[in-house]
């Protein structure tokens, strides 16, 4: 059979999935803190016809002769570039000026995100659209982060200093450091705790799972966690999201392409037809 019948095949396979990759792209292109991504193809196994040989006192060397088999689907890349910024005013809207992902934990997976439409849930616990519990650190006196993960919430138990009895919340709002405050009815402003944020060696290793967040896999490299302004992290910008970093101009041009390759490739197919029709003819 000819070799270009299948490689047009794979041509036509590749190119599907690169239609498939740009129409979720832009179905996705308003959705809060979507990374894009992209299709990045590579050649499959040639055949060898003729070895390549050294040259010798009689003769120069040769080259080797080979037959492509095809294209394959190498990788799809995760488009980790920050996205613009949507002005809410809410005050449990909070975006990321910087490389890190906010902290989550649902049904015991810990998943990590960048979208921040979070709201208070009726416990007081900061949540996603989903219900996933946002973490972060309980701080001392002094403000540092102390001890591990625990949920968000307006909890007056882990309030910093504490709150005498009868004392009741009136308040709260999110600093840029990531510092979750409440206004009590006694005029105290009082710490309740300050968000986390994760980065990782290799953020377009993470894998997807739905409803804008991400998990670790063995290429990610295991999550680094800290606080707000640590490292490349960076800050918090409250009372605004992170749209998507799509950009419709590059997925309308790679839906051109992978429409002209599919085409191409079943042209491929189309001509090997023939070509194996003008065959089985030599017989009549």
């Amino acid at each position: 059979m000819l070799r270009s019948l299948f490689a047009g095949i794979s041509g036509m396979r590749a190119n599907q999935v690169t239609l498939d990759v740009a129409g979720n792209n832009i179905a996705n292109a308003n959705t809060i803190g979507y990374k894009s991504s992209s299709t990045i193809f590579q050649d499959t196994l040639s055949q060898m016809l003729t070895g390549a040989s050294s040259a010798n006192d009689t003769r120069g060397g040769r080259n080797p002769i080979q037959v492509g088999l095809g294209v394959q689907l190498a990788a799809t890349a995760l488009n980790v570039g920050q996205g613009s910024a949507q002005a809410t005013g809410r005050a449990t809207d909070v975006m990321i000026s910087g490389d890190g992902m906010f902290v989550t934990e649902a049904e015991g997976e810990r998943l990590y995100t960048r979208a921040g439409a979070f709201t208070f849930d009726d416990t007081g616990v900061l949540v996603t659209p989903s219900g996933a519990r946002v973490q972060g650190y309980l701080v001392d006196a002094t403000g540092a982060a102390t001890g591990g993960l625990v949920d968000m919430s307006l909890d007056s138990a882990n309030a910093t200093p504490a709150v005498p009895a009868g004392v009741e919340l009136k308040s709260y709002g999110i600093g840029p450091d990531g510092m979750i405050t409440g206004v009590y009815d006694d005029g105290v402003t009082r710490s309740l705790g300050k968000l986390a944020l994760a980065d990782f060696p290799n953020p377009m290793g993470l894998e997807r799972v739905g409803e804008t967040s991400f998990r670790e896999s063995q290429s990610s490299g295991d999550a680094q966690f800290d606080v707000p302004g640590a490292g490349r992290r960076g800050t918090l910008m409250v009372g605004s999201l992170e749209m998507s970093n799509v950009d419709l101009a590059t997925e309308f041009t790679n839906l051109i392409l992978a429409q002209r390759g599919f085409q191409a490739s079943s042209r491929v197919i189309t001509t090997s037809d023939s070509v194996l029709e003008d065959l089985v003819n030599i017989k009549r």
